[in-house]
């Protein structure tokens, strides 16, 4: 489920919201704040989709499902973990400080996003479960591609020449 993993919806809203605040420019600074809003939605559709599909299941169907070590720690709450029952760790994204790393880190992890949707949309005939990962797959190219706006924003912004009253790090070096 991508709700938890080290690819989920809640790394990557606490990544792009933890990576606005060194954003060089309004416009990327609201990008990724828009797109950490939307990833949090998407972690609630994922919340929603596990809980629906375990809601009722019997000893048998959560043993033969795999389920029953995420039984012992959980019962069926819902809790953040990969798809190999490893807890959520905010070790599994970072946060630079340097917008243009940032960004590319912030691709990348939507195309990582995409591909697990797609190995999840692989996994089912569900038709409930077809269309909000679809849906959810759609999204993840969406934010490629606004990140890869606001990654040309910010170079443009950083290759223009800046005057500054004092020095940007405080130092008289």
């Amino acid at each position: 489920m991508e709700y938890g993993g080290p690819d989920g919806e809640l790394g990557a809203s606490l990544r792009y919201l933890s990576q606005k605040f060194t954003m060089v420019t309004p416009e990327a600074k609201a990008t990724l704040n828009d797109i950490a809003t939307e990833e949090f939605a998407h972690s609630e559709m994922m919340a929603t989709i596990f809980h629906q599909l375990t809601q009722g299941l019997t000893k048998d169907e959560i043993i033969k499902s795999g389920l029953d070590v995420y039984f012992v720690n959980h019962g069926l709450g819902v809790y953040p973990v990969s798809a190999a029952g490893v807890p959520f760790s905010a070790c599994a994204f970072q946060s630079k400080g340097d917008p243009i790393t940032d960004l590319y880190e912030d691709m990348a992890a939507e195309q990582k996003a995409r591909s697990t949707y797609e190995y999840l949309i692989d996994l089912t005939d569900d038709p409930d479960v077809l269309a909000p990962l679809r849906f959810l797959r759609e999204r993840e190219v969406v934010h490629f591609q606004r990140f890869g706006e606001a990654l040309d924003i910010a170079r443009d912004y950083l290759n223009q020449q800046h005057y500054f009253f004092m020095n940007k790090f405080g130092c008289d070096d």
